[in-house]
């Protein structure tokens, strides 16, 4: 499609020039057929005629003129644009990618690549509407995967959330489209699954005495007691870490992309301050003391700072996010499966180490510690997350809130 603010000109028919007749707005110029409509400019508020071109018959041009005149009588009309679905979300990514953490945009480029483009790639981002991205959804759902096979809920939803920003943009930022036909589209239906506590508080006592002899003690008891997330916890540094105030500050993330170790932000963006309890200090002063002691064993060869990183290997090197996930089973099943002795009573039941994560948040609930407190400690964005992510824990609090309150009033 073409637009621009001049009728389009004459062209000559057998040495002389044929003037195009305008009707109602539309008007047919050569093989092609146009629409005018009048646009308030918004820097003087004047009208001026803004012609728009290249429709293959009438029917389509007096379509696309009506619908202009609806969009220009509310001050939302945008001008044509050719730009397809493909071509915008390319656009879009590359002038986000310093913007996105490494390991999100990586899961942004998969999943146009493979979940948007093949379906509405080709299709012109003006042309999208609502239902266009219900029956993507739908699509997805239904054949989307590996063999044929349906995606999951889940995974639509992650598409859901990535157009949904892309098509925000193309709203407010790139004004492309009038509206965003994301927000209006059906999409499936997401039951969260609810965590549950893999480990009571006897069994984490008891894993975290396992884990005492080794160097990584004190990231375990760190992950437990604060409930940070795995990647927090490795980007941590000395310097975040407030023996004083009894607190550590979290202000990036660390994770994997292609095999490699990157660092950015957190989850939500934001710093956080979490206060530790007088045992938690204890632990991290030893771990620095222990980890000073490396230091000088290794010499020259130690490969850290002076203010480094919290949690490194024994020659002073940022330690891998997949190190840590795969010791807490190694822990756990040297544990159960001892190369000598017998085997414990009551094995601990083999757990991931981002439960460490929901035994924290689920014991404070438990406790009654309110919502918005355990949602600043995880670092969740709002507490309505907690309280979706959490809702089993809150409704088993809310089931003895009444005995609590009839107790209360009869031992006045």
């Amino acid at each position: 499609m073409t637009s621009s603010s001049t009728p389009p000109a004459e062209k000559p028919h057998k040495g002389r020039r044929i003037k195009p007749k305008l009707r109602d707005g539309i008007m047919k110029r050569g093989g092609t057929w146009y629409y005018v409509i009048r646009v308030k400019d918004p820097e003087t508020g004047q009208s001026k005629p803004k012609w728009v071109g290249g429709f293959a018959t009438e029917e389509e041009a007096k379509a696309a003129r009506d619908e202009a005149r609806v969009t220009a009588r509310r001050g939302d009309y945008i001008d044509r644009n050719a730009i397809t679905v493909g071509e915008y979300l390319d656009e879009w990514i590359e002038a986000h990618a310093m913007e996105i953490k490494p390991r999100t945009l990586k899961d942004y480029r998969m999943i146009i690549r493979l979940y948007v483009k093949p379906y509405i790639g080709r299709m012109r981002l003006q042309a999208v509407r609502p239902m266009t991205i219900t029956k993507l959804y739908r699509d997805l759902l239904t054949s989307g995967g590996r063999d044929g096979k349906g995606l999951s809920a889940r995974s639509v939803v992650y598409v859901h959330a990535v157009l949904r920003k892309a098509f925000r943009d193309a709203v407010n930022v790139d004004q492309l489209i009038a509206y965003n036909p994301v927000e209006r589209a059906k999409r499936p239906k997401h039951q969260y699954a609810e965590p549950g506590t893999v480990w009571t508080p006897a069994q984490l006592r008891t894993f975290l005495t396992l884990a005492r002899p080794h160097r990584l003690y004190a990231f375990f008891h760190l992950a437990a007691y604060t409930g940070a997330r795995r990647g927090e916890l490795l980007n941590l540094r000395w310097a975040d870490v407030d023996f004083d105030g009894k607190a550590i500050t979290i202000s990036g993330s660390a994770g994997m992309v292609d095999g490699k170790r990157v660092e950015g932000t957190t989850k939500s963006g934001r710093t956080r301050v979490v206060s530790l309890d007088e045992e938690t200090v204890a632990v991290l002063r030893e771990h620095r003391r222990k980890q000073a002691a490396e230091r000088l064993i290794a010499g020259d060869e130690w490969r850290g700072t002076e203010n480094g990183h919290v949690f490194v290997t024994g020659w002073g090197e940022p330690i891998y996010p997949d190190t840590v996930t795969q010791l807490i089973r190694d822990l756990v099943r040297a544990y159960n499966e001892p190369k000598s002795g017998p085997k414990p009573k009551e094995p601990l039941p083999y757990a991931r180490l981002h439960d460490l994560r929901h035994l924290h948040a689920t014991t404070l609930l438990l406790a009654g510690v309110p919502v918005h407190v355990v949602a600043a400690r995880l670092g969740h964005a709002d507490p309505a997350i907690t309280l979706r992510v959490y809702a089993h824990i809150i409704r088993a609090a809310e089931a003895r809130a009444a005995e609590v309150f009839a107790e209360t009033i009869r031992s006045a």
